[in-house]
């Protein structure tokens, strides 16, 4: 790979030098503009004869690439044909992505790239990432001597064990670290050629991929215990030592090992799990704009929550934080959460709590107070009856809990119920849209996780906000990299969710959704970007500059796909 392949910082004139000449610079993604290439350069770079004559524009290969994308019968194999397209020309492909970004996003991830992580040994085509695999376990210097990226500033990283609701994909889980840089780029600006995907390949429990022959993972039980922590801590240890700044994003990792590795790393490198923190930052973002059209303060609220795994108990500790904010003592915000997983209610008469939901169990006298019985399992509908929480938030992976009961019940307690089945992908959704409207009679405030079309009911257009991690890592990750920021905080995320509350355009305008539009990802980002980089600023996490010298550092690298001049070395 050339030396001169990331662009952040350089004029859009500013010619890319390069050793490659003729068929390997057409092969190389971050260099190729294919049919672009002007007179000059295919002479310069040996390209005489290996296009056809007619020189494109970056306009006329967007016109022809979503042509034959429209063509294609069904969402994976849109997904297949745009991973192709980035495979063979990045520059085209963000381009294309970023002129359809609403359309396209759900194809490059959720819901289409679950589909896409079960069945990536069947449509893998060319390498991409990094695949370090417990076997060679003492070659991950050499694995990382041969990234062919001079400069990675970003990497996201699985082990492929909790993709999605899907539960454990092995090797397939690859395709999740590659859908959330394609959003980083996307939706964030960050350079393509600074980015890297990871997966930690230490067997899987799936016997389906197991038994599979095309299966091209690691054909093993996963590893546990001493040898999974040794093994991990030695790629991060190794990351470290090659790319000591990186920002670096635990993904999909399960719900056992997510809170203990972010606890160990999180002091050591620049790093978050996006299911914990991400997931968080954005519900309560949303929360924030909900709470504003129904014209309520969060504090005033209580919270009911279907799955109190890690992705459940980060929504509810940062809910915790934001209620403390708003004033109320630590322990009765903890009180305002009412958690129930397979188990029922969480409180604190129970056996076997695990540590990151002990701070959440509620106490088992209140539980009695409000006329449940701590002795017995304590259902969602019975949280429903007798707790009344104005939120009801799922993270389940469990379609169909929010039953037409329980969403009466709400909405016989309240005017304007906030309801948000988070669930991914779509076909894991605890109710849909459509079912939480008409069984509220259509006053339910809803956000999904995954994407849903507007609404009609009784004559009016309900827009749907896709509570997506979107609105919120790329920014983050703009942000946290043009303040040079060395930690990510949770004061950080908190700046994220209030950034993201204030450009709900239900705020300006009663009818419109709680959450911008997709359309409106990049300018999201950068509002996000700023609130980030000065709260880093402000902890002491990055250098002491102004706000004026932060937005002028994320408008320069900002990355936008653009053919540059390409010249000989």
């Amino acid at each position: 790979m050339p030396e001169a392949t990331a662009t952040h910082g350089h004029s859009e004139n500013e010619p890319i030098r390069t050793d490659l000449r003729g068929a390997p610079l057409l092969e190389t993604a971050l260099l190729n503009k294919s049919t672009a290439f002007d007179e000059e350069e295919r002479d310069l770079l040996g390209l005489r004869g290996l296009l056809p004559p007619h020189v494109s524009t970056l306009g006329d290969q967007v016109r022809r690439t979503y042509e034959a994308y429209s063509r294609k019968d069904n969402d994976l194999e849109r997904h297949i044909y745009l991973r192709a397209l980035q495979d063979r020309n990045e520059t085209l492909f963000y381009r294309l992505v970023i002129d359809h970004l609403p359309e396209m996003m759900p194809i490059l991830y959720t819901p289409t790239v679950g589909e896409a992580c079960q069945t990536f040994s069947e449509i893998y085509r060319r390498p991409r990432g990094l695949f370090i695999s417990y076997p060679d376990r003492d070659r991950i210097e050499q694995m990382l001597d041969n990234v062919p990226l001079p400069d990675v500033q970003v990497i996201v990283a699985t082990d492929g064990e909790r993709i999605l609701g899907l539960g454990d994909q092995g090797a397939g889980g690859m395709g999740i670290p590659i859908g959330k840089l394609s959003l980083y780029t996307a939706c964030g600006g960050i350079d393509p050629a600074t980015t890297l995907p990871i997966l930690l390949d230490v067997g899987t429990n799936n016997q389906e991929r197991l038994d599979d022959p095309l299966y091209i993972g690691w054909k093993h039980e996963r590893i546990t215990g001493q040898d999974y922590d040794d093994f991990v801590d030695r790629v991060i240890q190794a990351l470290k030592r090659r790319w000591p700044d990186v920002l670096f994003q635990f993904e999909d990792f399960a719900q056992t090992h997510a809170g203990p590795l972010l606890n160990r790393y999180r002091d050591q490198l620049c790093t978050f799990n996006d299911d914990i923190q991400g997931t968080a930052c954005v519900a309560v973002g949303t929360l924030f704009a909900a709470a504003n059209v129904v014209g309520r303060r969060l504090s005033d609220m209580r919270f009911g929550f279907l799955g109190a795994g890690a992705a459940g108990c980060g929504i509810a500790s940062q809910i915790v934080q934001a209620l403390i904010e708003e004033g109320l003592p630590p322990d009765e915000a903890r009180r305002r959460m009412f958690m129930v997983d397979r188990y029922g209610l969480l409180h604190d008469a129970m056996p076997n709590l695990l540590d990151f939901q002990k701070p959440l169990a509620q106490p088992a006298d209140h539980v009695s107070s409000l006329g449940m019985d701590p002795g017995q399992a304590i259902g969602l509908d019975m949280v429903a009856e007798k707790a009344a929480p104005d939120v009801l938030l799922g993270v389940s992976g469990q379609p169909g809990l929010f039953t037409e009961t329980i969403i009466r019940t709400l909405a016989a307690k309240h005017e304007r119920p906030i309801v948000f089945p988070l669930s991914n992908p779509t076909s894991r959704v605890e109710a849909t849209p459509a079912q939480v409207l008409q069984w509220s009679d259509g006053r339910a405030v809803v956000a999904t996780g995954s994407p849903f079309a507007p609404i009609s009911q009784g004559g009016k257009s309900y827009p749907i906000a896709q509570c997506n991690n979107s609105y919120i890592f790329p920014g983050m990750g703009l942000g946290i990299l043009a303040v040079g920021a060395r930690r990510v905080s949770d004061a950080m995320f908190m700046a994220a969710s209030r950034a993201l509350g204030e450009q709900a355009p239900a705020l300006k305008d009663p009818t419109g959704a709680i959450l911008p539009p997709l359309a409106d990802a990049r300018a999201v980002s950068v509002k996000i970007a700023e609130a980030v980089a000065r709260q880093a600023v402000k902890e002491g996490l990055a250098p002491e500059i102004g706000d004026a010298e932060i937005s002028e550092r994320i408008t320069a690298r900002f990355w936008t796909p653009q053919y540059r001049p390409i010249r000989p070395a």
